[in-house]
This record gives structure tokens, sequence and C-alpha cells, in this order.
């Protein structure tokens, strides 16, 4: 059986561009495969190869959509067979779920025509400022520079003279020293990195991260190979709040949301409102069967 179905799915290839991918009837169609009384059409296959696959590929692609269709169909004869009527009868779910999705999708199209995303900087202060407490770190943060350097070419005294300098000039200084010399670098002076991902960089562990912060400028390491330097500018310990920018796009995120929310519970209100006008709808008392 195997063998006859991969013979078949190599003759697929041969004539499947002659099949429309818009085609609906199958009147001179090919059958490709039958489970019962449903048959599979190469039209349908065709219709799911995209058109610059090679031959190869093609054939095998098509293999495994014939394979994946009659297992999908053999379980689901199997299930009809056995399944009391009750289980079987999915209209109210697939009822539901329609229901669902176009309502969704019609949220999604008016928000995206009528909702304002637009957040100021003045909404992002308010709101940090009023929910402080929600953006205590969880890691240790910094702000600094990394430099990994072949260790013939490190000079630590001039390489931390350099990497002090965050002046627009001595910014300069470095990346043009780094681009040099450096095998590995990165400047992160203006915005804050987490503390685990530079360390990532360096073979070499700290026991207790926090004091050594309080304690040192610089994170340095030498092997045979390399000199590692981190020259920190500044740095937050955990559970300390975060500074603002550090979280300004997830503070975006929760405006945004409660934007949403609000939006859309307007919106529901809005329509109830005026289908209540236009007397859109009834609600009878089924004890007295009155309106």
């Amino acid at each position: 059986m195997y063998e006859k179905l991969v013979k078949y799915s190599l003759l697929l290839v041969v004539v499947i561009l002659a099949f429309s991918c818009e085609k609906r009837n199958h009147q001179g169609d090919k059958t490709v495969a039958e489970v019962g009384n449903k048959k599979l059409y190469l039209s349908e296959i065709a219709a799911i190869l995209p058109n610059n696959l090679d031959k190869g590929d093609s054939t095998v692609l098509a293999d495994e959509y014939i394979r994946k269709w009659i297992r999908q169909e053999l379980m689901l004869k199997k299930a009809e067979e056995n399944l009391p009527v009750d289980l079987k009868n999915v209209n109210r779910e697939l009822e539901e779920y329609r229901n669902s999705l176009i309502i969704f999708r019609y949220k999604n199209e008016i928000m995206a025509q009528r909702m304002d995303t637009s957040i100021s900087q003045n909404e992002i202060l308010r709101y940090y400022q009023s929910h402080g407490d929600n953006f205590k770190l969880s890691r240790n943060i910094m702000k600094a520079v990394f430099i990994k350097i072949p260790a013939e070419f490190a000079n630590p005294e001039e390489l931390k003279k350099i990497t002090a300098n965050t002046t627009p000039e001595g910014i300069s200084e470095i990346r043009d020293y780094c681009l040099q010399y450096a095998k590995q670098f990165d400047i992160f002076t203006e915005r804050w990195v987490d503390v685990e991902r530079v360390m990532n960089n360096i073979p070499a562990t700290i026991e207790n991260m926090e004091q050594f912060l309080k304690n040192n400028q610089y994170i340095e390491h030498q092997d045979s190979e390399f000199y590692y330097l981190v020259t920190i500018h500044e740095y937050m310990l955990r559970n300390e709040l975060a500074p603002e920018e550090y979280v300004r796009k997830d503070i975006k995120n929760l405006i945004l949301n409660r934007r949403k929310m609000e939006f859309l519970k307007n919106l529901e209100n809005n329509i109830y409102q005026e289908g209540l006008n236009r007397n859109s709808f009834k609600i009878h008392n089924i004890e007295t069967d009155e309106t």
C-alpha cells in the first residue's frame, strides 16, 4: 500500500499544474485517495503546493499531505461510527465558534479604525508614579561598557581610562578603539541591561553580585587568550524601584491594554443602548408569556 502511494505521488507532480487552485467542483478531477465515501482530489493537493517548489520537494509535500489526510479521515470515520448521536451533534459548538470569531474580528476592526493608540510621555510618567510598587526590579541591572580583547593587545589601565569617558567624544573613541582591536564589545551607557546578560560573556563567576556592584567600578577577567573588562557607570539592584526608562515599554502595553478593555466595554454598552433605543430586541416573561 505504501509503495503504491509513493508511486502515485510521484505522478502527481507531472500533472499538478494543470489544475487550478481555485477549482471547487471535481468534475473530471483525478481522485488521489479514498476513505469510505470521502475522496481526496488532485486539485486539492495542487492548492496547497507552493509554485516555486521543485519536483522532489513537491512529491515529498504531496505524499505527506495524502498520508495526513488519510489518517484524519480514518480517525473521523472511527469517531462517526462509535460516538453516540448526541456527542456527534456539533451544530451548537460550530455556531458559537462562528459567532465568537465574527465578533472578535469586528471588535479588532473597530479598534483599528477608532481607538487612539498614541501614548504620551506624561501618561507613562503618571502611571509609573501611581503604580511604583508594581515595578520593583527582579534582577540587577547596569549601564556599562563591555570589551573582550585579545590578551596581547590589552592595556588594562588604558582601557579603563578610555571606557570611563561617556561624553559623545569618549563614546566615539571607545567605538573606534573596539572596532580596531576588540574581539567583542558592547556600549550600553544609554540603556539599562541585565547584569546576568553581561556576565554570560565573561568566563568568571561572582558569588555575591549585589555586594560586588556596591564596591567595584570594574569587572575584569583575563585568561590565556583574552582580557575582559566591564566598566560600570550605573547600577541598580533587585527589589529597588525600576527606572522609568527600563519599564517604559511595559507601561505602554499596560496602558494600551487598559484602554482596549475600556474601549470594548463602551462599544458593547453603546451597541446595547442602540438596540434598546431602536427596539431591536424583546425579552419575554416565560411565566406569563408576556413581552
